[in-house]
């Protein structure tokens, strides 16, 4: 009599797909944009300590700004987060070169939040107002400058991710550091979220 044997259950698709990532990007970035962002927490909540201990003086600051200037920035740095998370949809779905072309957008989106920015410092500079005229200003420059270097380095980032985009070079599985340079934008953007409101609006 023919002996018949079951056929064992196939194993080899067990444990074969890697682990999924819990957050995008590097590790490393995740945690430089932690330190950035408590170094922003710290610059606001001096800020704030400030103009509580000298409302009138800084209602008064808040009064020579220019809102619809920093509205301009806002909808700027909103835009350019948009146009980068274009710019990572397209490479995952295999079209690169539109990618670059989308965060090359951004980039000049970033450029009108350069521009407007350094147009209300020369504004300032005009009236004769500087770091050194009071609290209000000194906070004011301190912390919107240290921004502005924030977004210059990150359109430093999003033109090298436009090089690396028009090549090709972020295939699948090795997409970490457009996710990385992605995420660094957003975090730019956000803080300037919370800084219009903080330094523009509130008082």
């Amino acid at each position: 009599m023919e002996q018949t044997f079951a056929t064992p259950p196939a194993t080899e698709s067990i444990n074969t797909k890697p682990a999924s990532r819990i957050m995008p990007g590097d590790l490393a970035m995740w945690m430089f944009i932690a330190a950035e962002l408590s170094v922003f927490a710290l610059l606001f909540l001096l800020f704030s300590v400030l103009r509580a201990s000298n409302p009138d003086l800084f209602t008064a600051g808040q009064q020579t700004l220019h809102p619809l200037a920093g509205l301009i920035n806002t909808l700027a740095l909103i835009s350019a987060s948009w146009l980068v998370v274009q710019a990572v949809i397209h490479n995952r779905t295999g079209q690169p070169q539109r990618g670059a072309l989308w965060m090359f957008f951004a980039i000049v989106a970033a450029s009108v939040y350069v521009g407007v920015k350094c147009w209300e410092y020369w504004q300032l500079g005009s009236a004769g107002y500087d770091l050194d005229s009071n609290a209000f200003y000194t906070g004011y420059f301190l912390i919107t400058g240290f921004h502005l270097l924030h977004v210059l380095l990150g359109m430093v980032i999003l033109l090298f991710m436009v090089v690396k985009l028009h090549r090709g070079a972020y295939v699948e599985g090795q997409t970490s550091g457009l996710e990385s340079g992605a995420c660094y934008w957003h975090m730019v953007d956000l803080v300037w979220v919370l800084l219009f409101p903080l330094i523009y609006v509130i008082r």
